[in-house]
């Protein structure tokens, strides 16, 4: 039995460096026992004195695919115990399987994989959830600091993040297994520290906790995928986490109050500019110079027919800057009744697929091919009707001014609807998925199952693999936009 010992938790070069000089001297990963002994701040790893195994280096020339470096590079930084050998067997198996990596169904390749998408989420959720406090220090003056507890070892590949995004603010970020200093010129690195190092909270968490009380939208009140997006374990961290029991108790009461008010009176401003936009204006008229026009000229929009029977016009929602926009067909039933996109059935779908996608809901735009909701009454039910091409013509002069104002990168078409407004013309949806189609105004798109498929599916198995399928282009999409 062959012992290698690592020189830290996270040392890739030491493990790349024996598992070399092993593989070239025909050691079988069951005859080899990876460990660590050493400190990542300490002396150099005991395999770095080791002059056999090292003088095998130099004789131990071989090539594997890029893709295999990088996917080993982030495995490395899990938590499991066993990710040495795993990384160590596949690297052995792939002289007699050179396509290893691509048998996605092997158990080996399919838990390689699935530590490195853990790492990724771990790398997104360090970044979103990092919350800095102000502290003062006499000789060096204001600096900032926080405490975050990562589920894996991600924080130095995360610290490059927060050097860019934050250039000239000194901060720190605390960790269990390492802490990241930045000075506004360079990175350091030192031991991981303990919570009690952590500062204590400041005056102005309360203005934050005020602030995101206050555009919490009770609508969008869905616990299972909040806890998929936002897990508990990170709630300590956050200011804001303290409310949330509070907002997910009250948001039922808060959705059926905002059903019964009339919707608010835009200002003035905003509603003669959607006049002028709107209200019997060519298909060439002036268009908005906001988001907040387009809210209010979709109110008085006459484009087509279907304002008549529908309750509101339901404009786009979402940040105005957001990297990736979907649209939808129309609004639905409760979508035309609360005046948002995507709080029904499908909005409900979407947002447990956004979640396992890994896809923030939050930093996306939403909006509809067709702004009213067109539908056949029978008894007291309103049962959706599929827009026709006229209707979806008329209202893509909304959705061009969306995707002006918006400008986002990537552009998804939820179903067959919204691929005629955004292609302008029948768009394939299984021939097209997870392909990048450039739009005239050089943002990508991409074609989708509209969620609202999903829940029509025959059985089980057959909503299982649609919905995986959505997943998947959910995360082509962000990735794509990335």
């Amino acid at each position: 039995m062959r012992v290698v010992r690592l020189g830290s938790e996270t040392d890739f070069e030491g493990w790349r460096g024996a598992a070399r000089a092993l593989r070239a001297r025909g050691m079988r990963p069951q005859d080899v026992l990876w460990t660590v002994d050493g400190e990542l701040f300490g002396a150099a790893a005991p395999l770095a004195r080791e002059s056999p195994l090292r003088a095998s280096v130099e004789r131990s020339i071989f090539y594997v695919p890029r893709e295999f470096m990088a996917l080993a590079e982030a495995v490395v930084l899990h938590r499991s115990d066993e990710r040495f050998d795993l990384l160590y067997r596949l690297l052995w198996r792939m002289a007699g399987e050179p396509n290893l990596l691509r048998a996605d169904a092997d158990a080996d390749v399919a838990k390689a994989r699935a530590y490195a998408r853990q790492i990724d989420q771990a790398v997104q959720k360090m970044k979103a959830f990092v919350r800095f406090r102000l502290v003062h220090d006499a000789e060096s003056g204001e600096a900032y600091v926080a405490w975050f507890e990562p589920p894996h070892r991600v924080a130095e590949r995360v610290a490059p993040f927060f050097a860019r995004r934050f250039a000239n603010m000194r901060f720190s970020i605390l960790t269990p297994d390492v802490c990241v200093h930045w000075d506004t010129k360079a990175l350091a690195f030192t031991p991981g520290a303990d919570p009690a190092d952590a500062p204590a909270a400041e005056a102005l968490e309360a203005y934050w906790r005020t602030y995101c009380a206050s555009v919490l939208n009770p609508a969008r009140r869905n616990p299972q995928p909040m806890r998929g997006e936002t897990p508990q374990r990170y709630w300590r961290n956050l200011p804001e986490a303290r409310l949330i029991p509070e907002l997910v108790a009250r948001a039922e009461a808060q959705v059926e109050e905002m059903v019964r008010q009339s919707p608010a009176e835009p200002a003035r401003r905003i509603v003669r500019a959607a006049q002028r936009a709107s209200r019997d204006a060519p298909f060439d008229g002036q268009a908005p110079t906001s988001l907040e026009e387009v809210a209010a000229g979709v109110q008085l929009c006459r484009r087509c027919e279907l304002w008549r029977e529908a309750t509101q016009g339901v404009a786009g929602e979402g940040p105005g800057s957001a990297r990736l926009m979907f649209v939808g067909e129309q609004p639905g039933d409760q979508e035309d009744l609360a005046g948002l996109p995507f709080v029904g059935p499908a909005g409900q779908m979407l947002d447990k697929a956004l979640a396992q996608a890994g896809v923030p809901r939050a930093q996306t735009y939403v909006t509809n091919a067709v702004k009213h909701f067109k539908h056949e009454l029978r008894g007291k039910r309103r049962l959706h009707k599929t827009p026709d091409a006229g209707e979806v013509v008329a209202c893509r002069w909304w959705i061009e001014a969306e995707r002006r104002l918006v400008r986002p990168r990537v552009v998804v078409a939820l179903g067959a609807t919204a691929a005629l407004s955004v292609f302008g013309k029948p768009t394939p949806i299984a021939k097209m998925r997870q392909q990048a189609i450039q739009l005239p105004d050089q943002a990508q798109g991409v074609v989708t199952y509209h969620p609202s498929y999903l829940l029509r599916a025959p059985d089980a198995a057959a909503k299982a693999r649609a919905y995986a399928m959505f997943v998947e282009d959910l995360k082509f999409a962000w990735e794509l936009a990335a």
